[in-house]
């Protein structure tokens, strides 16, 4: 389903010298690490961090990923980093938008996708779990 609600959050971060090539600017892998942290603040902000998961029966490994760098960000660099939710029946897609906190300029887009999969039987869940549903209010 199509995002028609809005579950996002948005977080702040400074980069470090260890986010950063010999150049100063951050390293191009590192930006999944941004959207991991984007990503685990929104599921925590409708209480289904990886601990819940886990008790829920349920692990969410991403099986697809996107990332369009449009700036390079540099150094002590302070992004705010957004994670919407744009789908949520079969599978589960956020997508992500950073941008440099003081100017609001755009550096980088992207997505992740994610499959349920149970813990006890190994087998990818073809329709979202309730309990994601429940949790993020999506129940119809």
């Amino acid at each position: 389903m199509k995002n028609n609600f809005n579950h996002s959050v948005t977080i702040e971060y400074t980069t470090s010298f260890h986010d950063t090539d010999a150049m100063g600017v951050v390293w191009h892998g590192n930006y999944l690490k941004l959207f991991e942290r984007a990503r685990e603040a929104l599921f925590q902000k409708y209480n289904y961090g990886y601990m819940d998961m886990q008790k829920s029966g349920y692990i969410w490994p991403i099986v697809d990923a996107r990332i369009k760098y449009t700036n390079s960000t540099f150094v002590e660099q302070t992004l705010l980093i957004t994670a919407q939710l744009e789908e949520y029946e079969n599978r589960i897609k956020i997508n992500y938008t950073i941008r440099d906190s003081k100017t609001g300029k755009k550096t980088t887009s992207g997505y992740t996708i994610q499959v349920a999969v149970c813990m006890t039987t190994k087998e990818m869940s073809f329709v979202t779990p309730t309990i994601f549903l429940e949790q993020f209010g999506l129940l119809k």
